[in-house]
This record gives structure tokens, sequence and C-alpha cells, in this order.
């Protein structure tokens, strides 16, 4: 375990607590000290939830450490149970209280004789696995539990739906943008007229999980969560899946044709005839999503050859990837993730897409390599806006971790076909574009809010002698001029007219006290 002030995933239990959370009437005790406990607040401050997120902490303080924690946690899971009546508890450490050892598996199992609630142990390894691995494990092992249930009660029912049908697995709560996606993933289906079984575990029952395998596939969009569940049911019964990620024009076809190859594979043995999707491919490509014919146009044009770096999660990063250069022909001088487990994956689908490759879960390394390429523009997380403020790059949200403002009350999804369009607005956005970039060459830029004069051009009266014109090209050309101006500043408020080394050296001096 590291310790860091960013972390691109968090700790395990946040995953699991977020699959919890996600599901109707279902609840989660977390056996944990103070501290470990910020879950409800971050999921009601970015969701913008009005009800309380359920989830209760179990504290682990001094008492516990004298005692042990049997009684505590039994006591919280049954107090749960009579006060919440859920359908389902589950039980979780952090990777703080797991230091303890102790055997909270047989604390559920206690507590599950005595309970009218069924109570899962989260079965994740807290010291290997990060967020979104344990949020995957989590929901495969909510689901086997459940079927697993229903199969031995003889209440499991295989029979396919008698229309074409399908789960969307892997949408749940804090994900990026992942409401809206559901959304587009609804009207598309809808569009093929595919009846949509579940959806999980973001609104879905745990009761209707049995309900599963009557679907005729599964749907994946995220890589990071539900691939494990959608093994698993094909494993156990035979039920294809489609995780290929609908995200730009390319991979959307890409996906829909996955699908009909999908359901025209069991239309034969139900009775239905075979579907053929290509016409709705070719008018949704060319009428609905914008993003086909912005690519050809003199605004995207411009774009062409510009350089960028995209980070984020594989899933994501990869996609930005092959729209930036497959289908607006932006140059991606390197991609990366964070999604360490899941190298081999990424690295096979930008295969020649990007020039350089960087696997890496530290935020430092990100922002060296940033430094070092001097893009144009950045497409990553939270983090890589950070770092893109500091180095005065522009920068496009593309991936968690996310803060509120990727929480949008509008309209925005990544997916579908409407997603096209939102990408293809974030990407032209973030850069300086067009005109707007030929007049900050002309004029030296559009912000003024350090110029202590009434002229833009703000050397005026001031001398650069050749020596410290050399200095300052030794200076980063993307903080060039905003280091000139505040020099020239420092200048005029000590009545200076000549800039030499040793004025450049003084103004460094009190600038950076």
């Amino acid at each position: 375990m590291r310790l860091a002030y960013w972390m691109y995933a968090g700790p395990a239990h946040i995953g699991t607590l977020r699959v919890a959370s996600s599901f109707k009437n279902v609840h989660a005790i977390m056996h944990a000290p103070l501290g470990d406990d910020y879950f409800n607040v971050m999921r009601s401050m970015l969701e913008r939830e009005r009800d309380f997120a359920p989830v209760t902490a179990s504290i682990v303080d001094r008492h516990v450490l004298a005692r042990g924690s049997r009684e505590k946690v039994v006591d919280n899971i049954l107090r749960k149970d009579k006060e919440e009546r859920p359908d389902l508890i589950i039980l979780t450490p952090t990777c703080t209280s797991s230091i303890l050892q102790e055997d909270l598996q047989n604390f559920a199992n206690r507590a599950s004789r005595i309970s009218d609630s069924n109570i899962i142990f989260a079965n994740v390894d807290h010291y290997r696995v990060n967020e979104l691995q344990a949020a995957d494990r989590t929901l495969e092992q909510v689901v086997q539990y459940y079927l697993d249930r229903s199969h031995g009660q003889e209440t499991l029912d295989q029979s396919l739906t008698d229309v074409p049908s399908a789960n969307i697995i892997g949408i749940f709560t804090l994900g990026f943008h992942s409401q809206h996606d559901c959304r587009e993933l609804r009207r598309l289906l809808r569009d093929l007229n595919i009846k949509i079984n579940q959806v999980i575990p973001e609104g879905g029952s745990v009761k209707d999980l049995k309900n599963l395998p009557k679907a005729w596939f599964n749907l994946v969009p995220y890589r990071e969560v539900g691939l494990m569940t959608a093994m698993y049911l094909e494993k156990k019964f035979g039920m294809p899946y489609v995780s290929t990620t609908p995200m730009g024009v390319v991979d959307m076809a890409e996906c829909i044709q996955q699908i009909q190859r999908s359901v025209n594979t069991l239309a034969p043995t139900s009775s239905n005839k075979k579907v053929d999707y290509e016409p709705y491919i070719d008018e949704q490509t060319r009428f609905v999503s914008q993003a086909a014919w912005f690519s050809r146009s003199i605004d995207c044009q411009n774009l062409t050859g510009k350089e960028t770096v995209v980070f984020g999660d594989a899933t994501h990063a990869a996609l930005i990837t092959k729209i930036l250069t497959r289908e607006m022909g932006i140059h991606v001088s390197c991609t990366g993730t964070y999604c360490k487990h899941d190298a081999e994956w990424f690295k096979e689908q930008i295969k020649g897409f990007c020039d350089k490759i960087l696997i890496t879960d530290d935020h430092t390394e990100v922002g060296d390599m940033i430094a070092h390429v001097e893009p144009s523009a950045i497409f990553g997380t939270q983090m890589e806006r950070h770092i893109g403020k500091r180095l005065n790059v522009p920068c496009g949200v593309i991936s968690s971790p996310v803060h509120i403002q990727n929480f949008s009350l509008g309209y925005r999804p990544f997916l579908g076909y409407e997603g096209t369009n939102q990408i293809a607005d974030l990407v032209y956005n973030s850069f300086a574009l067009g005109m707007e970039d030929h007049l900050l060459d002309i004029f030296g830029g559009h912000d003024t809010k350090e110029i202590m004069t009434r002229s833009l051009s703000t050397g005026i009266g001031l001398i650069w002698d050749p020596e410290s014109r050399l200095e300052l090209k030794k200076i980063p050309h993307f903080v060039r001029n905003k280091v000139e101006r505040k020099i020239e500043k420092f200048a005029r408020q000590k009545g200076i007219v000549n800039i030499t080394v040793e004025v450049m050296c003084a103004a460094r001096e009190v600038l950076s006290t």
C-alpha cells in the first residue's frame, strides 16, 4: 500500500460500496475506523442524491481493539436489518481495518442465521485490488450468489424471452457520465427493437437477478466493471456478450454489428427473423451523428496534426485515442492508463494509434510526460486537468476520477450516436482554434488581468538586452509569455527601463516568495 495525495482509483472498499449502493434495497456495512467513512458524503455531493446513501460504518475504535469486533459488527447488521428491511446486506472491511485480520466471513455467517435479510461478505483482497477491480468482483459475487440460490430453490428460469432482449451490465453510481450513457444505450436498443431485460447494478433489484439468463445477450459498455459478470454468465449459461464500447462512429458500427450477430445466432431457434442493422448504421452515421461530417469540415481540418496526450481508464483512454487519430486526424503523442491490470488489452487496442504508451498509476509520471511532450491539448482525468492548468495547456476531461463539474445536469452521454457529437464538441472546444489561434499569435494572448498599462503592448518603453533575451528563450514556450509579462510588471514597479539578466534574477526572487 502506497501513500499518495492523489489516487486515480480509490481503495477496494469504495468499489464494493458503489456496487452495493447502486442496487435497490441493498445496504452496506463498512467495518472501518473513522476517516474511512467518506463515501456517503462523496456520493451525496457528486451524484446530488436526495436520499442518504445506504451505507453504515461499523466504527473500529479502542473498545473494538480491546474486545474484538464480532459483537459490534453483528449488532450493526441486525440493527439495519430491523430498521431498513433490505433484501441484501453486504459486509466489507477497508484496507485499514483489514490489518486486524478478523474473520468477517464468520461474523456474516453468524448474523445470517438471525437476520431476515440475505448477508454477503465482500470477498475482495483489499491489499491487491483497487476500486474498479473490487467493484467488478463484487458485482459478479452478488450475481453468482442469487443465481446459485435460485438454482438451489429450483426457481431459476432459463427460457429466453420471446423477442430479442439484452442485459446492460456495469452501469453504477459515481460512474463517468454513466447515467447519460445508460439512457443512450436504452435508446439504441429500442431503435434496434431489442427489449431491455435488466440494467445492473444501477436501479436493479437483487430479487430480479434470477431472470438474467432470460436475455439473449449481455452488453458490457465499460471494461472496468461488468466484464467478470458477463464472463461468468457466458460460462455458466452460455450467454454471449458484447464488450465493444459503442463510442465513436467506427466502434459504434462494430458494436451494432456484434449485436446483430448475437441476435441472428438465436433468432432461428426462437422463430424470429434474422435482422439487418446496416441500414440503421448508415442512417445514423450520415444524418444523426454530426461527427462524421464534422471530421471532414474545415474546422476539424485545422486540428490535423496537432499533438495531444490522452490518459484515463482503459476504456475511455483507448476509445478517445482511436477517435482522435482515426476519425479526426489528430496526432496522439502518448496514450496511457492507470488500469495496470488491463495493460495487455489496452496495448493491443491502441497499437498503431499513438507514438508512446504509458501504463502507470503515478500522477507525477504523467505530469512529467505531458511537460516533455508539450501538447496542444490534453484529454484525461481531473488530475490531468490540474496538470494542464499548471502548464497552461487546455484539457478535456474524458475519464474518471472526476469532480462535480463532470456530473452535469444536462444530457451529455459519451456513448451512442449522440455521444459522438458530445465528444466532437469536447475535442474541438479543447483547442485554441481557427481565428482564435490566429489572433492569439497576433496580439500575444487575451489574458490582460496582469497588464498594468492601458496599452495591450506591455513591452512599450522597456528594452531587453541580448543576454536577457537569450535567457528568456530558455524558458518553455508555453509559459514564456506569462513569465515575460511578470518580469516587465516587476520592472515597471521598480522604474527599470533596461531589462538585464540581473533584473530577471531579482524578479524571480520576488515572484517566488
